[in-house]
């Protein structure tokens, strides 16, 4: 028995660690709109009332997948449940990595570096549910070297350990599963929304930003 649940550990261990690096690959291919094209779908609205609509958005998208997963989950015979698994938290870290990623751009706070480094960024704020220190971040720093890498893999290791639960909505139904996934991408934007606003730059008060390099094949997600 003791081998069973050693044996059933170490698969749990490799299988997070194949989906933390999943993540990283994808972020980098996540598409994000930039505060002007954000500022022309959203003609005459504020900081406020922008952030507002994302967040709407990403909760309704990352209630879709969980109303997926739970549905599935109820039919006679369900799908293999690790492959559903993967798919819910794959699906849900990237539609709250763009989010994260837009709310920067909306509260005047674009992380340095290019692409990769950015992506690095939002993955560090998507993993501690928090703001990012803007002050303490430099295009070193945020540099995908081996060692942060190794520290971002971790990082991302505990968040899903420590949401699994919540990301698992299996035998509960497609409207548990909406609900959970509702309510938890609303408290991770409203606790990076909060360290945001301590930083948040205005926008008259921006340097002309150009605009964000387009993914090498984007992930096809909607806006």
């Amino acid at each position: 028995m003791r081998e069973g649940v050693r044996k059933g550990g170490s698969h749990a261990r490799a299988g997070l660690a194949f989906l933390t690096d999943r993540i990283i690959e994808t972020a980098p291919r996540i598409p994000v709109r930039d505060l002007a094209t954000l500022r022309r779908q959203f003609p005459g609205q504020g900081p406020e009332e922008i952030a507002d609509k994302l967040v709407l958005g990403a909760a309704r998208a990352t209630a879709t997948v969980g109303a997926g997963v739970g549905a599935a989950a109820m039919l006679p015979v369900p799908p293999a449940m690790p492959t559903e698994l993967a798919a819910e938290i794959t699906g849900v870290a990237t539609i709250e990595l763009k989010l994260i990623a837009e709310l920067y751009e909306v509260y005047g706070l674009r992380p340095p570096g290019n692409l990769t480094q950015r992506s690095t960024s939002y993955l560090r704020s998507w993993s501690d549910e928090r703001g990012i220190d803007m002050a303490a971040l430099s295009s070193v720093d945020a540099a995908f070297g081996g060692r942060m890498k190794r520290e971002l893999r971790q990082q991302i290791m505990k968040r899903m350990v420590r949401n699994l639960p919540n990301l698992m909505p299996f035998m509960v139904g497609a409207a548990v599963g909406a609900v959970v996934n509702r309510r938890d991408t609303r408290r991770l934007a409203d606790r990076i929304r909060r360290d945001l606003r301590k930083s948040q730059v205005p926008w008259e008060e921006l340097p002309e930003l150009p605009p964000l390099e387009t993914p090498e094949n984007p992930l096809p997600l909607e806006e």
